[in-house]
C-alpha cells in the first residue's frame, strides 16, 4: 500500500496543469541543502550547483523541461536554432540564435561557443581550476566559427551521444569576456534569471532577466534559496509554508509520508534519479593497492540491506548505468548476479571475503583500521554509516570522516582519502558520460585511480557504434568487466522524492537524470 501511494504521487506530479493559464510575477522560495563550492557549473560536480545556477545559463540545445524522460527525441534548440550532421557524421554544424545578449548586454556569438569549448578542452589561455567533464569532449577535434551565428564541431570519429552531452545541464555556454574566476562568484549568462546574490552558507537569490530572448519568459520575478543544511529543519519550513518546494530528490519515503500526512494537498513525486551510491577505494594507498582487499570489500556489501534501511525497498540494484526499465543501458539481472558481490547470498559472499582477509593476515585479533570519508550531508553520511557496519563483517574497522561539500570533490579528485562513500550522478543516460567520466584513466572524476587501457579502447568502440543493439551488447560487457575489476563498486541506484506546494506549476522532475531540469523559465505561481 505504501509503495502504491508513492507511485500514485509520482503519477499525479507528472501531469501538467494544461487547463490553467500561467501567471507572471512572484518570488519562488526553495532551499539549498548545502553551499556549493562555486557558481561555475563547468567546474563543479554536483547538482548543488546545477539546481541554483542552471537558470542563469543557456545551452546550444537542451532537454525539454516539461518531459520527465531525457531522450534524443526530447532535445530541442536553445541558443542554437538548428543543427545538421555531415554525411560521414564527423561534423556537426549549429545555426545560432540572432539577437541574444549576455546579462551585461554584450551580444552572444559563435565566438562564445568556441571560448566555452576552449576552456573545457584546456586549449585557451584561461584555465578552469577544476575540469571534471573534460573527457566528455575528447573526441571533438575542433570547434570552429564559420560566421557570427554559425559554428561547426569537427569530430575524430562518429559519436552519436554528442547531442545528449550538449543537452545536459552541465553544458552551458560561457561568455568570452568573463574569466573563469569571475564565473565562480558572479556568473554572467544568457538565461532566464540573473544572479543577484550569492552568500556562501547563507543564500542564493536570482532575479528575472528582463531582456530574455524567449518572449514571455520567465514567469517568476525572483527565486530565493536559503542554505539549510539540516534536512529536518528544511522539511519543517516547507510544511509551515515558508518554502514552495523541497530540494529536488531529497525527500525520503518516511519524510514523504510525513509531508503527505501533514499537507494532503502537497504535490510529491518519487522516482529514479540516475544517481548511484558507490564505494570508492584509493588503489594507490596501501594496503588498498592490493586487489584482494578490494575484492573482499566488494563482497561484504549487502545491497538489499541498504535498500531496505534507507529506502524501504524503493531503490534499484544495478551496475554503472541506470537499471531498466527507467534506464536504457542497464544490464539484465541475470548478468548482474554473476558479478563480484552481486550474488544475493550475502553470507556466502562474506565467507569468501573473510577467507581473503585471513589469508592476508587479518582477523578478529588483527583488524584493519581506516577512515571512511564522505560528504557531510545526510544523503552521503547515512549510507556511509551502513558501509562501516558492513566492513566490520570482514575485520575492517571504519571511522566516519565527514567532509564539507566545498572540500569534498577537491579532496577525492586529488586522491586525498583511503576509503570513501560517494554518490555519483550520471548527467545523461548514456554510456559515454558514465564510462569516460568515471573510469577513463585520465579523468578528473576517476576518484579510485582505476585504469585499464585495453578496456578504454572498448569505450571508444561502443561510443562510435550506431547500431543500438550492438552498442548495448558492448556496453553490458564493459560494465561487467568494470564491476568485476572492483573499479568503483555500485551499491545501489537511488530513488528520491520532491514535494511542492499546490500553487506551484511548471516543474517536471526528470526520471533518468537529476541534473538537467532546472531552467525554471516555465515555473509559475498561482497566487
Amino acid at each position: 500500500m505504501r509503495l502504491a501511494k508513492l507511485l500514485l504521487a509520482a503519477l499525479v506530479a507528472s501531469v501538467p496543469a494544461l487547463a490553467q493559464q500561467p501567471k507572471s510575477g512572484g518570488t519562488f522560495h526553495t532551499y539549498q541543502r548545502d553551499s556549493p563550492a562555486s557558481a561555475s557549473i563547468h567546474e563543479e560536480a554536483t547538482y548543488s550547483t546545477n539546481i541554483p545556477f542552471m537558470a542563469v545559463f543557456n545551452n546550444l540545445i537542451v532537454y525539454k523541461q516539461d518531459e520527465p524522460r531525457n531522450t534524443d527525441a526530447s532535445i530541442v534548440p536553445e541558443l542554437a536554432t538548428s543543427w545538421a550532421w555531415s554525411d560521414d557524421h564527423k561534423s556537426l554544424t549549429f545555426k545560432l540564435r540572432d539577437g541574444v545578449k549576455w546579462h551585461d548586454g554584450k551580444p552572444f556569438t559563435s565566438a562564445d561557443v568556441k571560448c566555452t569549448f576552449d576552456l573545457i578542452q584546456d586549449k585557451g589561455t584561461e584555465k578552469f581550476r577544476k575540469n571534471p567533464r573534460k573527457l566528455w569532449y575528447q573526441n571533438v577535434e575542433s570547434v570552429t566559427p564559420t560566421g557570427p551565428l554559425e559554428v561547426t564541431f569537427k569530430l575524430a570519429r562518429p559519436q552519436p551521444s554528442l547531442l545528449a552531452l550538449l543537452a545536459s545541464g552541465y553544458s552551458p555556454m560561457y561568455p568570452c569576456h568573463m574569466s573563469p574566476a569571475q564565473m565562480r562568484t558572479k556568473p554572467v549568462g544568457t538565461g532566464p534569471f540573473m544572479l543577484a546574490e550569492f552568500k556562501q552558507n547563507e543564500i542564493i537569490r536570482l532575479v528575472k532577466n528582463p531582456n530574455y530572448w524567449k518572449p514571455g519568459r520567465p514567469y517568476l520575478d525572483a527565486i530565493e534559496m536559503p542554505i539549510i543544511t539540516n534536512r529536518s529543519t528544511a522539511m519543517l519550513a516547507f510544511q509551515a509554508g515558508k518554502l514552495d518546494m523541497t530540494f529536488p530528490t531529497e525527500v525520503t519515503p518516511p519524510l514523504m509520508r510525513d509531508i503527505k500526512s501533514q499537507m494532503p494537498k502537497a504535490v510529491c513525486a518519487f522516482g529514479p534519479t540516475n544517481v548511484n551510491e558507490n564505494l570508492i577505494v584509493n588503489r594507490e594507498k596501501p594496503p588498498f593497492d592490493n586487489p584482494d582487499i578490494r575484492r573482499a570489500m566488494a563482497l561484504t556489501i549487502d545491497r538489499k540491506a541498504y535498500i531496505d534501511i534507507l529506502f524501504e525497498g524503493l531503490a534499484d540494484i544495478g551496475g554503472s548505468l541506470l537499471p531498466a526499465p527507467n534506464g536504457v543501458w542497464g544490464m539484465p539481472e541475470a548478468m548482474m548476479r554473476e558479478m563480484v558481490g552481486y550474488n544475493p547470498d550475502v553470507a556466502k559472499n562474506r565467507a569468501e571475503a573473510r577467507a581473503i582477509m585471513e589469508k592476508l593476515g587479518y582477523g578478529p585479533s588483527n583488524r584493519l583500521k581506516v577512515k571512511v570519508s564522505t560528504r557531510n550531508i545526510p544523503a552521503y553520511r547515512d549510507p556511509a554509516v551502513i558501509l562501516i557496519d558492513h566492513l566490520k563483517e570482514i575485520y575492517i574497522d571504519g571511522e566516519l570522516d565527514p567532509v564539507d561539500t566545498s572540500l569534498w570533490f577537491s579532496k577525492v579528485a586529488r586522491k586525498d582519502y583511503a576509503v570513501g562513500l560517494n554518490l555519483t550522478g550520471n548527467a545523461v543516460d548514456d554510456p559515454d558520460q558514465a564510462f569516460y567520466e568515471n573510469y577513463a584513466c585520465k579523468s578528473e572524476r576517476n576518484y579510485s585511480e582505476y585504469c585499464n587501457p585495453e578496456l578504454e579502447k572498448l569505450f571508444d568502440q561502443q561510443s562510435a557504434e550506431v547500431d543500438v543493439e550492438k552498442r548495448r551488447a558492448l556496453v553490458w560487457d564493459i560494465d561487467r568487466r568494470i564491476q568485476n575489476d572492483v573499479a568503483r563498486p555500485i551499491i545501489l541506484h537511488i530513488r528520491g522524492g520532491t514535494c511542492w506546494q499546490p500553487d506551484v506549476h511548471g516543474f517536471t522532475p526528470m526520471v533518468n537524470s537529476s541534473y538537467n531540469g532546472y531552467r525554471y523559465e516555465d515555473l509559475w505561481l498561482d497566487r
